[in-house]
């Protein structure tokens, strides 16, 4: 007897790359694609209702946060292993969301046998991260230097707060912000206050320098 078809879902909020990634999933051997969504409280339902062996998430869900999602999956015990598929570099986001449950991080500028590498090594059960982001974490855990100031500071952001200056860097203001997160935009300038103060940054027009040099010039 065969093994059972591994099941895939994609929660991601660009169609083109839902599609291309339902493409694929359904022409590999092994898997089956059953179902998509582009926010938390769809994929959510999705998961739930389907009940898939691996969901490939994206970091900026419609509404919301591929962060929140992941929460919610591990505060449910859901079974699901989550593969985060994200348009930035894994410096920014990957040591972080291996750390709220995720199995894996990986680029949407990768290319496609490279998405489904990734796929194929969380399905069997092992975390996924470029060989260059795993040289960086050992790196990282053997190194006995202390960090970058930047580095210390940016880690010190809560998930909330590192949306919010990821949208700063997108050049959404307040009101923008609050819609794209769900919260109120009170709320966002209260983000906005702690951000700065984290980052030692003294007014507007540094908090949206350094976002936008953070999150586009990345190395």
């Amino acid at each position: 007897m065969s093994d059972p078809q591994k099941r895939v879902v994609v929660i991601e909020p660009h169609p083109l790359v839902r599609e291309r990634l339902a493409e694929l999933i359904g022409e590999e051997e092994g898997m089956e694609f059953c179902g998509e969504a582009d926010d938390v409280k769809g994929g959510l339902a999705l998961i739930s209702s389907a009940c898939p062996n691996l969901a490939v998430v994206g970091i900026a869900l419609k509404g919301s946060n591929g962060m929140d999602l992941i929460k919610q999956v591990r505060a449910w015990a859901l079974p699901t292993a989550i593969l985060v598929l994200s348009m930035y570099e894994e410096s920014v986001y990957a040591r972080r969301v291996i750390a709220n449950g995720a199995m894996g991080y990986i680029s949407e500028n990768c290319s496609s046998l490279e998405i489904m590498a990734a796929i194929r090594h969380v399905l069997d059960g092992k975390i996924y991260l470029s060989p260059a982001m795993t040289d960086m974490v050992l790196h990282t855990l053997s190194a006995s230097s202390i960090a970058a100031p930047i580095g210390r500071s940016i880690n010190q952001l809560s998930d909330r707060e590192l949306a919010v200056l990821e949208k700063i860097g997108q050049g959404q203001n307040s009101r923008q912000i609050a819609k794209a997160l769900g919260v109120g935009a009170p709320s966002v300038d209260t983000y906005r206050a702690r951000i700065k103060e984290k980052l030692n940054l003294r007014n507007a027009f540094e908090l949206t320098s350094f976002a936008i040099r953070y999150f586009h010039d990345l190395p």
